[in-house]
Order: C-alpha cells, then sequence, then structure tokens
C-alpha cells in the first residue's frame, strides 16, 4: 500500500513549486511514512503504549531528517504531524532550506503556510429539540451525554455560566477521550471542569510570523478576541468566536441571557449534555494553516467525535478543490470516525460560491428564523417608522425634540461636517442644546470604511446626556444598506436604514425646525419618541435562506467546473443567534463588555448541525460519519412553517429556494434520530469518488490516499452512495445506484415516488421496496434526458415508509445533450 502521508499531494511538485515564494516563512513537508491512522488501520489490535511509540519514532524521525539536511539555526521546526499526516512544518527565511529539501527521497510534498482569516434563545425551540428529542434521551442536561464535539477556533472563556459545570459530572472516563488541558494566563487548571473535556492553543505558526502578541492573543486556550475579520492571502478563517459556536452547540440548558442590563430570555445549546474539546489556532489577527492542521491532527488523536469548523478557503483553491491541505486533512479525520461539520461560507446570494467542497464534509448553509427585533419611532405627526437597533425606548409616553448634530455642535474651520454629523466625538456638542433631545446623527461613508461606528455614536449620546440619537441614512449613499443590523444598545437608539424613511425624516425636521437669519435654531419643533425595540415578536413565513449564505453548485477547481456533489448539504439557523460572547473581547466594539452577543453567519448555523449530530450520536454511537449525514439530510424539511416551499434570499427579493440554497432542506432533529433508512459510506468509498474526478489519474490517487484506483473503477462521481443525487452534465442517460439500510430492528416497506427535474425521465427499480430490520438493499435509478436544459434543474426521489418513515434525496441534474429515443430498461 501507498503510504498515508502522501494524502496531501494536492497537485504534481511542479505546480506546488510555482506557487513557492522565496520570502515564505513557514513550509508543511509532508513525508512517505504512514502516520498512527494508517498503522491502527492495518493492525487490527494496536494499543495506545504502541501507538505512543510510533508517534515518538515519527517526531525523531523528522528531527534525524532535518539535522541531515539542514544546516543547524537555518530553521526552528514548529510541529511534527504524526496522527493523520506524517510531516512536519518548519520556520525559514533561507532559500538555501528550501533548496536542500527539494526532491528528497522519502519527502512527497512541500507546501507553503497561508496565513487565515477568521471567517440561543430560540432556536432549540424553532427546531423542535426539547419536546422531540431531549425528552428522549433523559432530559436536556443529558442530551448529548458522553459525546465530545471539538472546537477550532479563537479560544474560549472558562468562567462563562453556559460552560460551567453540573456537580454530578465530573471529567468522562473509561472512553477513548483522552484530551489534555492547556495551563495559562487566564485559564487555570480548574478550566477543564467536566464541560469543558479538554483544551489547548496552536500558535508556532503565528508567533514565528511575529503576528502573535502575548500581551493581546494569550498563550493559552482563553478567548481573547470574540470576532473580527482581516482579508488577506489565498485562505482565511471566518469565525465568530469558539465562545459563542461552543454554547450553540453544547452550552448549558436554561441560561440567562443579559445584555446591556435586560434580560433576552434563556440560553441554550442544542446538545446542553455533550462536552466541549478546545483546539485554539487563530487569534485577533486570524491564523496560520499550519497551526489549524495541528489543532485538527490533535483533536482526532485526542478523540472527539465531532469537529466543528468555520475554516474555507476565501476563493476556490487553484488546484483540484477536493484535495486542498485542509480537506484533505479533514478526510482521514473522516476515516478516523470523526463527524465533520463546516460552514458553507458567506458568499451567497450569487451561485458557485459555495467554500466547504468534500462529499465527506457536512457542509451548512444558514437561514432566518420567524424571530424579529423591530424598532419604531414614532413622530408627532403621526408618522411611524421602522428601524434597526435592540434598544430601550424613551422615557415615558412623552416625545422629545429631535436636533440634528450640526445644529447642536460647536463648528470651527477644523472640524468638517461629516465629522460632526457622524456623532464620534463628544467634545464638539454643546452641553445646553443636548440635553433632553434626540440627536439625529448621518450615517455616513465614514461608516461604510469603519472610521466610524455606531458604537461611537451610542457612546457619545451618553457622554453628552443626551435622550437618544437617530441614525439616518445620507442620500449620497444611494442603496447601500446599513452594517451591522443586529445590535444591542445601551441607550435609546435606532438606525434608520432605508433610505425612504431617511429622507421623511429630514423632510419632517426640517419643516418642523425655525432658524434665525444667521441658520442658528430657534425651535427645535420636531418630536419624536422611541418605542422599545428589545422584544422579540415572531411572524412570517420561515426558515429562509439567508442572503449571505453561500450557494452551490460546488466546483471541482477554480475554473468553476461544476461537480457531481450536492453542496450545501443541510440548512440551520445561523441569523441573528443569540450565545455566550467573552465580556473581555476587544473585537468587537458593539459586543465588548457584553457576556451574550446576537450574531449572524453561516458560523452560526455550524454549531447547530455539530449539536444535532451530537444528539444522533448519542442514540446511535456506532454510525459511521456518513450515517450521521445522511440521517440530517434524508429527514430533513423543504416546506416552512407556513406549508410552503422554503424562499431563499436573494438581491432584494425572495425566490423559491432549491437544493443550491439549502441542500437537503432544513434540520428536522425529531425525525433525524429516527431516519428509517440511511446511506452509508466508508473511506475507501470516498477514494472511488476521487477516482471518478475527472482530470484524477489513478497515481495522484494513490499518492493522496494511500489507496490505489481498482481496475473496475467506477464510472461516475454520481456512484458515491450519497443521500442526494447530483450530475452536473448528464449526456443522454446514467444509472445510479444507491444501497439504503434500515437502521432499525423492524422490517419495513417503502414505496418510492419520484418528482422529475426539468428534461430528465427518472425510472426507479423497485417501486416497492422491502426491507429487513438492520438489513441494506439497492435501489436503480435510471435518468434519461428528454431535453437539453443547458441549466441545473431539481427534483427529488422520496421513500414513503410503512413506519411512517419519510426519506427524502434531493436531485440535481444539468442535461447537456439528450436522445430523442429513450433508453429502456
Amino acid at each position: 500500500m501507498a503510504s498515508f502521508s502522501t494524502c496531501i499531494l494536492l497537485i504534481s511538485l511542479i505546480e506546488i513549486w510555482d506557487l513557492l515564494r522565496v520570502d515564505a516563512k513557514v513550509f508543511m513537508v509532508l513525508l512517505e511514512e504512514e502516520p498512527v491512522i494508517s498503522l491502527k488501520a492495518n493492525q487490527t489490535h494496536t494499543s495506545d503504549e504502541v501507538a505512543m511509540m510510533y508517534i515518538e519514532r515519527l517526531r525523531a524521525g523528522h528531527d534525524v531528517l532535518l539535522e541531515s539536511l539542514l544546516q543547524k539555526g537555518s530553521y526552528t521546526k514548529l510541529y511534527s504531524y504524526t496522527h493523520l499526516l506524517n510531516g512536519f512544518a518548519i520556520h525559514s527565511a533561507s532559500e538555501e532550506v528550501l533548496s536542500s529539501l527539494q526532491n528528497v527521497t522519502g519527502i512527497r510534498a512541500i507546501h507553503e503556510d497561508m496565513k487565515m482569516e477568521k471567517f440561543t434563545t430560540y432556536t432549540p425551540e424553532f427546531l423542535g429539540i426539547p419536546s422531540g428529542v431531549w425528552r428522549n434521551l433523559g432530559g436536556s442536561e443529558m442530551a448529548g451525554e458522553g459525546v465530545v464535539i471539538g472546537f477550532i477556533d479563537t479560544g474560549i472563556d472558562p468562567v462563562h455560566p453556559s460552560f460551567s459545570s453540573h456537580s454530578s459530572r465530573g471529567i468522562l472516563k473509561g472512553r477513548k477521550f483522552k484530551g489534555t488541558c492547556a495551563i495559562g494566563e487566564k485559564f487555570p487548571s480548574t478550566a477543564c471542569n467536566g464541560k469543558i473535556e479538554g483544551a489547548q492553543y496552536f500558535a508556532s505558526a503565528a508567533i514565528a510570523a511575529g503576528d502573535f502578541n502575548s500581551t493581546r492573543d494569550y498563550a493559552s486556550p482563553f478567548d481573547a478576541d470574540g470576532h473580527g475579520r482581516q482579508a488577506v492571502s489565498y485562505y482565511r478563517i471566518e469565525f465568530k468566536s469558539l465562545y459563542h459556536t461552543a454554547s450553540i452547540a453544547a452550552g448549558n440548558h436554561q441560561i440567562p441571557v443579559i445584555a446591556n442590563d435586560f434580560n433576552y430570555g434563556y440560553a441554550s445549546g442544542m446538545a446542553p449534555g455533550a462536552r466541549i474539546a478546545v483546539y485554539k489556532a487563530l487569534y485577533t489577527f486570524g491564523g496560520y494553516m499550519s497551526d489549524v492542521v495541528a489543532a485538527v491532527d490533535q483533536a482526532v488523536e485526542d478523540g472527539v467525535d465531532i469537529l466543528s469548523l468555520s475554516i474555507g478557503p476565501s476563493t476556490v483553491p487553484s488546484g483540484p478543490s477536493f484535495l486542498d491541505v485542509l480537506e484533505m486533512a479533514l478526510l482521514f479525520a473522516t476515516k478516523a470516525g470523526v463527524l465533520v461539520v463546516q460552514s458553507a461560507g458567506n458568499r451567497g446570494p450569487s451561485s458557485s460560491s459555495i467554500l466547504s467542497f468534500s462529499p465527506w464534509i457536512t457542509s451548512v448553509a444558514a437561514s432566518v428564523t420567524d424571530r424579529h427585533y423591530i424598532n419604531i419611532i414614532r413622530f408627532n405627526n403621526g408618522q411611524r417608522f421602522y428601524g434597526i437597533g435592540l434598544s430601550p425606548p424613551t422615557a415615558g409616553e412623552m416625545s422629545f425634540p429631535i436636533a440634528a448634530a450640526a445644529d447642536v455642535c460647536h463648528m470651527n474651520t477644523t472640524t468638517g461636517t461629516l465629522t460632526v454629523e457622524s456623532c464620534q466625538h463628544p467634545d464638539l456638542f454643546i452641553p445646553s442644546l443636548v440635553r433632553r433631545k434626540l440627536i439625529l446623527c448621518t450615517y455616513n461613508f465614514d461608516f461604510e470604511y469603519e472610521t466610524a461606528s455606531i458604537a461611537t455614536v451610542a457612546d457619545t449620546v451618553m457622554k453628552i446626556g443626551a435622550v437618544g440619537f437617530i441614525l439616518a441614512m445620507d442620500p449620497d449613499l444611494g442603496a447601500e444598506q446599513v452594517k451591522r443590523i443586529t445590535m444591542t444598545l445601551p441607550v435609546p437608539g435606532i438606525v434608520l436604514n432605508n433610505m425612504q424613511a431617511s429622507l421623511a425624516l429630514w423632510g419632517y425636521y426640517n419643516s418642523n425646525t425655525i432658524r434665525s437669519r444667521s441658520g442658528r435654531v430657534v425651535v427645535f419643533g420636531a418630536k419624536a419618541r422611541l418605542l422599545d425595540g428589545r422584544k422579540a415578536i415572531y411572524s412570517g413565513r420561515a426558515p429562509v435562506v439567508a442572503s449571505y449564505s453561500s450557494r452551490g453548485p460546488d466546483v471541482n477547481n477554480a475554473l468553476l467546473q461544476t461537480a457531481d456533489v450536492l453542496k450545501p448539504n443541510v440548512m440551520a439557523p445561523g441569523s441573528s443567534i443569540w450565545a455566550a460572547w467573552s465580556p473581555s473581547s476587544e473585537g468587537d466594539p458593539y459586543i465588548k463588555g457584553q457576556n451574550f452577543a446576537l450574531v449572524s453567519g453561516t458560523s452560526m448555523a455550524t454549531p447547530h448541525i455539530a449539536g444535532v449530530a451530537a444528539l444522533i450520536k448519542q442514540k446511535h454511537p456506532k454510525w459511521s460519519p456518513a450515517a450521521i449525514t445522511s440521517a440530517m439530510m434524508t429527514s430533513a424539511d423543504v416546506f416552512d412553517n407556513s406549508g410552503s416551499p422554503i424562499l431563499a434570499q436573494s438581491t432584494n427579493q425572495l425566490l423559491p429556494g432549491t437544493p443550491f440554497d439549502f441542500g437537503a432542506g432544513s434540520i428536522n432533529a425529531t425525525r433525524a434520530i429516527d431516519p428509517g433508512l440511511i446511506f452509508d459510506a466508508q473511506f475507501e468509498h470516498y477514494v472511488q469518488f476521487l477516482c471518478a474526478v475527472p482530470s484524477f489519474d489513478g497515481k495522484a490517487v494513490r499518492r493522496a490516499t494511500g489507496i490505489g484506483c481498482p481496475t473496475m473503477k467506477r464510472a461516475w462521481c454520481s456512484d458515491l452512495n450519497a443521500p442526494s443525487i447530483t450530475i452536473s452534465n448528464l449526456v443522454e442517460s446514467r444509472i445510479v445506484i444507491r444501497q439504503v439500510t434500515n437502521v432499525s430492528k423492524m422490517n419495513e416497506t417503502y414505496t418510492v415516488s419520484v418528482r422529475e427535474p426539468l428534461g430528465v425521465e427518472i425510472t426507479v427499480s423497485p417501486k416497492v421496496l422491502r426491507i429487513a430490520g438492520n438489513a441494506s438493499r439497492h435501489l436503480w435509478i435510471l435518468l434519461t434526458a428528454t431535453k437539453a436544459t443547458r441549466a441545473y434543474t431539481f427534483g427529488e426521489m422520496v421513500l414513503h415508509g410503512s413506519r411512517n418513515h419519510i426519506v427524502r434525496v434531493p436531485i440535481a441534474v444539468y442535461v447537456s445533450t439528450f436522445s430523442k429515443v429513450l433508453t429502456v430498461v
């Protein structure tokens, strides 16, 4: 068998060396000899002692190789990868170091390190989890018990109540998890308390590159960031604080959500009984791939059950997307039995904007729920307008005068009008003029360029002693939308985030403001009051695909050639999600000092799926990652709360959703723990999938995976036993075979129905499937083109079980050519 460690040979060495830059600082070097996971796969019984001896031998081998090739002092070894990968990361500025490693026997690939960017009170009820799932798993505190979810992110603050330990729960014993607790600044030995099962941090590449600041980033698992964004290089990590994501997946039950001294409800994770393992590899500036790969390697070695990631490239990789370094590392995590859940990306609503590519990864889209926060301003003339901002109301039932910032500020030759109108400088205001007034500020280009912030507007109003503020849009912005639509405010305030309301406000203000001949205001006649913007309302159709959520079709490469893979896989709530936040975070001025934050993104949707997966894992501990993903996909909802097909937010409109928007549908946890049938797949099936990818040859697959392509390899990627059918290029006809497994102990009869995509005729055999408990059967699906659509069209295959199971399989087909004579089988 070819060496496992060559799994991350993404492209030929010639292509790799074209990417290398002389000034690069960190390189990941992969070797031919197999890592620990392959040793365990090849040997039925590998003791922990034998595995540790093998790890030490690999590490020693790395040192010997480096010492034999490189001059002492010319490099620093940052990591030895031993579990999923066999190799090391080194830091060096010397061109000679790279030359010395090139073409050395035993070295399969050298990869330049990439800098990476940083990428609930209601949702359990919205998803029906408390009554439909927790009750069947022993109650909320036991839901997810025994399952460890690993989070690779910015770290965690162990004192938050969402992560406190219950007195009856100790550290997990007698199971495979063997993670450790790294003690450091703000992270004492008591931090790993039974809820937080383990915590480590990875910063060697960040330190080597000079980006790590120990006074700001903390050399410990403690979360110092919270949230950040920095667009750099080829890769990014988009994340919303491990604090936030971990609490959504596995935060404790019934934790009061207090923000700016107001109780917004009670928070709970999807799996409150699950344990958390922390792998901090991201910091205030972002992160580096070699640190992230080390974190993934360690998490799998520790024995996590699920990995929750908000990690992905900022663009499609230049090489094959399925063989990107991170994709390959996660393939072998899947081989080790770890379910990988990853955010789809926030590049929607454009098509082919998906940033999570491979079929062994569960890629998550984000939806909007029916919970909304609406802020209202009521003018004295009877008009009322809606805005944004979760703020307290103005006092009592009375109205207060409105004063434009420019009319109550000192003006001089050095103070520009835009500076005054943005309300960023409290020292410019005249105290006697601002008392008991609502200050009218202007949302201008300074806010778009982030030299001004709404948080500073609120702070200014507090300092000058005004009643509150109104932030209206500058007409010069045109159709721009106000950034930061979900924020809690410490003072009464409203943001009018559309031009119509803003113009109406200015018209009302100007017509009721009396000025002297010099232009100074004599009477502030415009008056208004703000209603309470902190009370949630529940209305409208939901779920709806969020506009920012990345869309399919999936792609093979940077040329955007589409793949026979459905992405995203499944959808979960991602917009305006309440969850835990680090009060010491310096990364976001809107949330600084708060224990909870309201945040949006596919990063928020991902831990919902990780938490539901933990519930399934608890119920079915022997299920493979593919089986868990299948259960979530085939049981997902494609209809909203009104009984109509799910809609998707597009550019300024709502459109009918498709599987490229929401995957198989919106997660239904109650049905997912009892799906009836599953579509299972193992490591060798993913290898066969890679063998069928256009432009991949058998040698490349063997170098990448350690397994060669079979002599009679499958012809199409669509042959992978996935819970979906995607054909990116249907020419006349194709037969797709799927194997279903009955995961109940009871016999069941399924009747097959099909909703055909436009331009495709589908025949399924058998039409009635009788399957015994724990047995497997095959389905033959013939897809025949009847019309060249030159575009993707969508349908579904639904299996209706006699014991009330419903198994839904989405179908997406692009018809290139068709035959007028239909093939008969």
